[in-house]
This record gives structure tokens, C-alpha cells and sequence, in this order.
């Protein structure tokens, strides 16, 4: 037995050496915080410390050293978060993640992100080039002189970091503008809805702002249907059974398989395809929002004013900020600055956040900067586009992808006189669109050579005051926001910043569906000048924004019609106006308010439904003196939730058909369509069904899912429970073995309509699930700046083994605030970066 023994204990060496290299690699891992850290290419020496808050304080004698540091700091804790980000806009998933995200590498260079932010670079003041040169010196720095071990994605997937260029910092911007750049998805949806049904059923599908009629009289299905725009329906249905006998196919003989085996293949090719869904649904404005409001000193109990911001965002593990402070002391040739707030890895500036003197803070505003061109193809020559003056060439480039487990795959893009041809990018087209007679081609603000939008985040960084701030960003063009300030003399005010375009008075369309690209009267017209974008100087005592319509209805120019609904705004107005003198502590309770007003509409048709399920009873029970406050620990909300999106599948599928119903449904709610359908017991959408027997069969479906998932035990349901905030990893998000480590999840509260949002997504696999909301939480104090705080929904660090990965997500949950101070009582690490 002596070599059962022999053997059994070299097993337990092996175990303790792997656990030992394991330990040392988690360790090596870590950043360091403290001592001295060699960094060639700073022109100083530069002071990073850490407080009790995980702020990190950067010091340095120059904006460009600042910069420097802070693409340092940017790579030492979020380095796979960057690199990722940096392959997506470079359109180069694929080379690690295989087919499921060969569309989305498409998508990118079709759109054209880095050379977009080229040709923007190359036409900046030198000094904010110097600046973007600097931070990207910093973060190629740290990969090449750190000793910290790579985190373990790199080694996951075998890649390592690429080198990371001013262009790179340019792209991110573009990005951000991408994903909240304003009605592209729209209006792909309403060309596939008009399809099959009618424009007065098109509008309620797509309603208006409430209070407003359509922006375009055009009958757009009798439009497009004159044209030929869409496939037979023959056709279509070819296309859609030789789409689904393909996917079908790929589950079975996927090329990637024969590479890579078992679970973890399926896994990572299914956070790949769901990486792919959220940029093919871009251009998507349903659901994206924040809130932002700022109230002057006659109305608070300190005199001064305050303002709060909670810009929501798709959640992710790690957040999509970084909070830091730049704290520039100004040497020979170099102005001082001091500013805080969140910062967004991958770029040299602060986004959100303070100076000594100013606070500020976002929300999307949500004009339309993108319109969709249906461009005619000469059938003579499909290489030619019908245009106002004859046919004309498109350009065209040819762009190789690297593509794990199938080498190499080529695709040629194509451009019309107003863009990239996306039609040749995404697949939502192929089932209805005739390519033979069409392409659809995109115009996007963003992508302008003109786009200044880094060089007024650098000047910001220098303003004293409110008019300051304004004058900084009129530099500001991509994507819009609705900036609220407050300064420390009392001064708060409202501007909407950035570039929205001029259309034609004879433009029909108005941007709200693909318009002829071969009528000039739909090409733009210039921009809206920046005196003349929407602003408001507080005389009513407060401002606040919730992407509603920011404007008057008499407003002269044409922004979109397509503004969130205002429910959050609403909320928001009666919540400041109910307090006469507000604080810290009442401004923490609207943060976390979660009465919706949109379960209010519908709550009381759920209410009168009757139904013979065995669990009717108790859901009934339940939802008897809900009053609409969205509480984790409650079933109704759970209940109402499930209903209403049984009731939307029950009336809209019939009409649409379950594959466009599909194609539109999910990310886009169609809670106002239902809302007028259950409140004018309309036939239309209810037949052959009466709307009540609807409601019935909803709420059955509906109680019958909640069953298998939760129990027969109505009163231990909890919509906290399916409405977890689940901050996502990419890639190992659905990698279950990996998830558990990866993703960050948190109980919540909230709905899409109330002011502490809960975005869910009903047509995924876990549908409640709170994906979109508070991508961070800040109030700023203006009596004294030091008061202010702020919160996000992960940690500080990108680095899984850190305990600071996680340990802002119960704080974020609860609505709590870490402080915000410039002067921190308290230094836990510092660290200096020498040249």
C-alpha cells in the first residue's frame, strides 16, 4: 500500500502547488495602491490617493500629466473593461467570441466609429490632441512597466491588451452617442409595422407625445407600400423559414463547436449573442432615460442650491463609471483646475460631476440626430442609388474579419450620399425589406467631422460658474444632453448642449420613418444654433428633466417627437413641489421613489378581472389596496408586471404576427398602445375577443408562469426577487460556472416609469430582471460642496478577486450615498507615479 500512499501524496502536493500559484496569481492580480510606481512618459511627478469613499484624487502640476495619470489609474483597475470597449468599436468580437458577434463587428465598421474619430481628431486644438495623446500614453504605460498580473478574462479568452490610441478615446465618445443618439430603431420599427397595418393603427402602435398629434400627416404604409419597399410575402416567409432552419442549423453544427466543446462553448456563444442583440437594438430610445433636477436657494433649507442627477445606463459589472478627481496645480505654461465626479474609462475628463465652484449634472435629451434614407437601387446597375440629380456611384470598401473557429470572413460596405448602407449590416432587415429595389442608409449627428464634444469636456473642467459651464459646452455636439447647474453664488439654470439638425420645411416625414433618399427636400439643412436650444433660467424655483418634451409647445423648431413619456418628470414635479424647503435627506427620497404612474392607468382593469384560475384568489388578494408603489418586498408588483406583458402579447400578436411581433417587442414595451386599447375597449385591436376576456386570459398566463416559477404560495412572491438588478459582465454574463463570480446582482424596487428605475426586458429568458437604471446617483450641495455624494451600482474596481469589485452595490440598492469630497478626511492609499 506504500504506493497508494506515495501517490496520494504527491495528488495533495499538486493540489497544494496549484492552489498556491493560484493564490500568488489573485494576488499579483491586485493593483497596487500604495509606494512608488515607475511611469515613463509623465513630464512630473504625480500624486494618486485613494480616500475612505474610493474616490481617487489625482495631483498633478499639468492637464496633460493629469491625463497621463489618469489613463494609468483607468488601466490598472478597469483594463478588460477598456479592452473590450475597444474591440467593440473597432468591430473585433469576433476574434475571441466567434459568429455570434460577426453581425455586431459588422455593424461597427459599417458605421465607421474609428474612422469617424480619426477624422474628427485630426481637427482639435492641439492641446486637446496633447491631452487625448497623454491619456493614451498613460494607459499603454501601465500594460507596459506594471508588474500586476493580467486580470483573468485576457487569459480566459488568450488575448492580450492592444494599444490604445487617441482615436480610441474619440470612439468612446461616439459610442456613448451611439447608444443614446435618438430614433433609428424607431424608425425601422414603424417600416415593419406599416407593413401590416395601417398608419392610424401605425401611431398608436408608435403614439406621439401624449397631448400631440403625429409630427408627419404622410400615410407612410400606403407610402412604402407604393414604392415596393417591402418583399412579397412569399418571399418573406421563405426568408424567415431559411433564417430559422439556419439558426437551426448553427445550434447543431456550429463551426465554433467543432473548436471549442461542452457548456462553455454554448455559454460564451450565448453572452455573445446577447452582447449582439443590445447593439443591434441601438438607435432605440424606448426605455433610456435619466433624471436630473436642481432647485435654488429659496426653496431649500440651506439658502443654496441643490442638484441631483441619475443618468440611467445598461448595467454592467464593472460600472460605466470611474469616480476620480483632477486636481491640476498649474506650472510654467499649464492653467490650474480642480473638478470631480464620474469619469468613463476610456476617456481624459470628467463627464459628471463638480468644480469648487459649479456642479452639474445629465439627461439624454433625445432630439433626432438619426434619420433612415430608403435609397433606390438602379436596376440597370446596383452598384448606382437614385439621387435628386440622376443615378450615382456608392462608395464601397471591403473590411476582413477575424473569426475564432472560422478564420477569415469579408464584407463589403457600402455608403449612399448620407451614410453607411446598414441594411447590409443588420439582419432585422432580411426578412421584409425587397434589397433588390432598396437599401437603407443612416445619417447620424455623431459621426460628423465637426463633432467637438472632447474639447468641451476639457473646457469644463475650468468653470466657476454656471455661465461658465454653459459657455464650455457650446463646444458640445454628440450625444444632446439636458444640463442642470448650480453654483455656489446661488445662479441655476437648464441647456439643453449639442447639435440637433435642421430639417426643410417641406420635409414631410420629419425624421419619424425611412424617408426616399432621392428627394432632396428630406436632406438636412445645417444645425440648430446653440443660442437657441431649449433653456430655462429657474424662475419657477427648480428645473427638472426626465427626457420628457423639454421645450413648449410653441417652441419654433422641430427636436423629435419621439421624448420619453413623461411619467418620471411628472413624479418628479410633484415631489419637488410638495417640499417647500428641500435638503440632502429630501432629495435621497426621491432618489428612491418607486410609485409608478403608468401601473396606475392599467392597475385598475387588472383589478376587475375575473378569472377561474386556482391562484386567482390570492393574486386578487394581493392587489386589493396596491396602491402602485413598484416595493421589492411585494407580489403585486410582481403580478401586475406579469399581466400586463400577457396582455400586450394577447392583443398585439394577432395583429402583427409572432415574428414581427418579436422583432419589435422587448426593449420596446408598447404600454401606450394597451394603455388605449383596455381604456377605450377598443374592437380593433381586442377582436374577435371582447378586451375584458383578454384581460382574463392574460392574467391566467400570467399566474400560471408566475407559479412554475415562484411556488403556489401567492404571499411569498416578491418582485425584488425577479426584479433583480443584475450588472452584467461581458463576456462571462451567461457563462453560469462564471456569472456568479462576474455579474453583480441586488434586489430591487421600480418599474420603467418611476423615478428609481427598473428597465426589464420581457422577451429574455429572465424577463423582469431590472437591467436598465441609476447608473450612478449623485446630490451635489452648493451651501458647501463637501456635503455632496454620490453612489453607483458595483465598486471602484474591474478586477473580480478585489473586494472593492462589488461593495457599492448594497449602498446603491438602499439609495445611500458615499461622500463626495475634495477634501477627504481621510487617505486610505497613496501612491506616486514617477517619471
Amino acid at each position: 500500500m506504500s504506493w497508494l500512499k506515495r501517490i496520494s501524496g504527491l495528488i495533495l502536493v499538486l493540489l497544494a502547488a496549484v492552489a498556491l500559484t493560484l493564490l500568488v496569481y489573485v494576488w499579483r492580480s491586485l493593483p497596487t495602491l500604495s509606494g512608488e510606481l515607475n511611469a515613463p512618459g509623465l513630464k512630473a511627478r504625480v500624486i494618486v490617493e485613494r480616500d475612505t469613499a474610493d474616490v481617487t484624487h489625482i495631483k498633478a502640476t499639468s492637464e496633460r500629466d493629469a491625463a497621463f495619470a489618469l489613463g494609468y489609474v483607468h488601466a490598472q483597475e478597469r483594463s478588460w473593461q477598456m479592452e473590450f470597449n475597444r474591440r467593440i468599436m473597432h468591430g473585433r468580437l469576433s476574434e475571441f467570441l466567434g459568429n455570434a458577434t460577426l453581425e455586431t463587428d459588422k455593424l461597427m465598421r459599417t458605421l465607421g466609429i474609428i474612422p469617424a474619430a480619426q477624422r474628427q481628431l485630426a481637427g482639435m486644438p492641439g492641446e486637446v490632441r496633447e491631452v487625448l495623446d497623454a491619456y493614451a500614453s498613460g494607459v499603454n504605460t501601465f500594460h507596459a512597466n506594471s508588474a500586476q498580473a493580467l486580470p483573468p478574462e485576457f487569459h480566459v479568452l488568450g488575448i492580450k491588451p492592444g494599444v490604445w490610441t487617441a482615436a480610441d478615446s474619440v470612439g468612446w465618445s461616439l459610442m456613448m452617442a451611439l447608444d443614446l443618439g435618438g430614433n433609428w430603431g424607431l424608425e425601422q420599427a414603424r417600416l415593419l409595422a406599416a407593413q401590416v397595418v395601417d398608419t392610424p393603427r401605425l401611431w398608436q402602435l408608435f403614439p406621439a407625445y401624449p397631448g400631440e398629434k403625429p409630427a408627419s400627416a404622410t400615410d407612410l404604409s400606403a407610402l412604402y407600400r407604393s414604392l415596393g419597399v417591402y418583399k412579397s410575402t412569399q418571399d418573406a416567409t421563405k426568408t424567415v423559414a431559411a433564417r430559422a432552419y439556419s439558426t437551426g442549423l448553427n445550434g447543431i453544427n456550429n463551426p465554433e463547436k467543432q473548436v471549442f466543446s461542452g457548456l462553455w462553448s454554448t455559454a460564451l456563444t450565448q453572452s455573445a449573442q446577447e452582447l449582439a442583440r443590445h447593439w443591434a437594438d441601438v438607435g432605440n430610445i424606448e426605455g433610456k432615460g435619466s433624471n436630473n433636477w436642481v432647485v435654488a436657494g429659496s426653496h431649500t433649507v440651506s439658502g443654496k442650491p441643490l442638484l441631483a442627477n441619475d443618468p440611467h445606463l445598461g448595467l454592467s459589472a464593472p460600472a460605466i463609471w470611474y469616480f476620480a478627481r483632477l486636481q491640476v496645480t498649474g506650472g510654467a505654461g499649464s492653467a490650474s483646475s480642480d473638478v470631480m465626479g464620474a469619469t468613463l474609462p476610456g476617456m481624459p475628463m470628467l463627464v459628471l460631476g463638480r468644480t469648487a465652484k459649479v456642479a452639474w449634472g445629465f439627461t439624454n435629451t433625445g432630439p433626432d440626430v438619426q434619420d433612415l434614407y430608403l435609397e433606390q437601387i438602379n436596376p440597370a446597375n446596383p452598384a448606382q442609388l437614385k439621387t435628386p440629380d440622376g443615378w450615382a456611384d456608392m462608395t464601397s470598401r471591403v473590411e476582413t474579419f477575424g473569426v475564432k473557429g472560422q478564420g477569415s470572413v469579408t464584407h463589403t460596405v457600402r455608403a449612399s450620399r448620407h451614410g453607411p448602407i446598414i441594411s447590409d449590416a443588420q439582419a432585422v432587415y432580411e426578412p421584409w425589406l425587397n434589397k433588390t429595389r432598396f437599401a437603407v442608409a443612416l445619417r447620424f449627428a455623431a459621426l460628423d467631422p465637426e463633432n467637438r464634444t472632447m474639447v468641451a469636456g476639457l473646457k469644463a473642467h475650468k468653470a466657476q460658474s454656471v455661465d461658465d459651464l454653459f459657455k464650455a459646452y457650446a463646444d458640445y455636439h454628440s450625444p444632446m444632453q439636458n444640463v442642470v447647474a448650480a453654483d455656489v453664488d446661488g445662479n441655476i439654470a437648464y441647456k439643453a448642449v449639442g447639435k440637433v439638425p435642421v430639417r426643410k420645411p417641406e420635409n414631410d416625414l420629419r425624421g419619424v420613418a425611412p424617408a426616399p433618399g432621392w428627394e432632396a427636400k428630406y436632406d438636412w439643412a445645417g444645425w440648430l444654433p446653440y443660442d437657441q436650444t431649449p433653456s430655462d433660467n429657474g424662475k419657477k424655483g427648480w428645473v427638472s428633466t426626465a427626457n420628457q418634451r423639454i421645450h413648449a409647445a410653441d417652441f419654433p423648431h422641430f427636436l423629435t417627437q419621439d421624448w420619453a413619456t413623461p411619467e418620471r418628470f411628472n413624479r418628479i414635479e410633484t415631489l419637488l413641489a410638495a417640499t417647500p424647503k428641500h435638503s440632502t435627506e429630501s432629495f435621497q427620497k426621491i432618489h428612491a421613489d418607486t410609485v409608478s404612474s403608468a401601473t396606475q392607468v392599467l392597475l385598475p382593469f387588472l383589478q376587475a378581472t375575473v378569472s377561474s384560475h386556482a391562484l386567482a384568489a390570492s393574486a386578487q388578494a394581493q392587489l386589493k389596496n396596491f396602491d402602485a408603489n413598484m416595493l421589492a418586498t411585494s407580489a403585486a408588483p410582481l403580478i401586475f408586471a406579469a399581466w400586463a406583458d400577457e396582455l400586450a402579447r394577447g392583443l398585439l400578436i394577432p395583429k402583427l404576427g409572432e415574428t414581427r411581433f418579436k422583432a419589435l417587442y422587448g426593449k420596446r414595451h408598447f404600454r401606450g398602445v394597451v394603455e388605449q386599447t383596455m381604456r377605450n375597449n377598443d374592437a380593433f385591436w381586442c377582436a374577435p375577443k371582447t378586451c375584458a376576456e383578454h384581460s382574463t386570459m392574460a392574467l391566467d398566463r400570467a399566474l400560471t408562469r408566475l407559479q412554475g416559477l415562484y411556488g403556489a404560495d401567492v404571499s411569498q412572491w416578491q418582485w425584488g426577487n425577479a426584479h433583480v438588478a443584475r450588472s452584467i459582465h461581458r463576456p462571462f454574463g451567461n457563462v453560469p460556472l462564471l456569472a456568479r463570480y462576474f455579474d453583480v446582482t441586488v434586489p430591487t424596487g421600480g418599474d420603467p416609469w418611476t423615478v428609481n428605475v427598473g428597465q426589464y426586458w420581457v422577451n429574455e429568458e429572465k424577463p423582469y430582471q431590472n437591467r436598465h437604471a441609476a447608473s450612478l446617483r449623485a446630490v451635489y450641495d452648493l451651501s458647501n460642496l463637501e456635503n455632496s455624494g454620490f453612489t453607483y451600482q458595483t465598486g471602484q474596481s474591474g478586477l473580480v478577486f478585489s473586494s472593492r469589485y462589488r461593495d457599492m452595490s448594497q449602498g446603491w440598492a438602499a439609495v445611500q450615498y458615499r461622500p463626495l469630497q475634495m477634501q477627504a478626511t481621510t487617505v486610505v492609499h497613496r501612491q506616486q507615479l514617477i517619471p
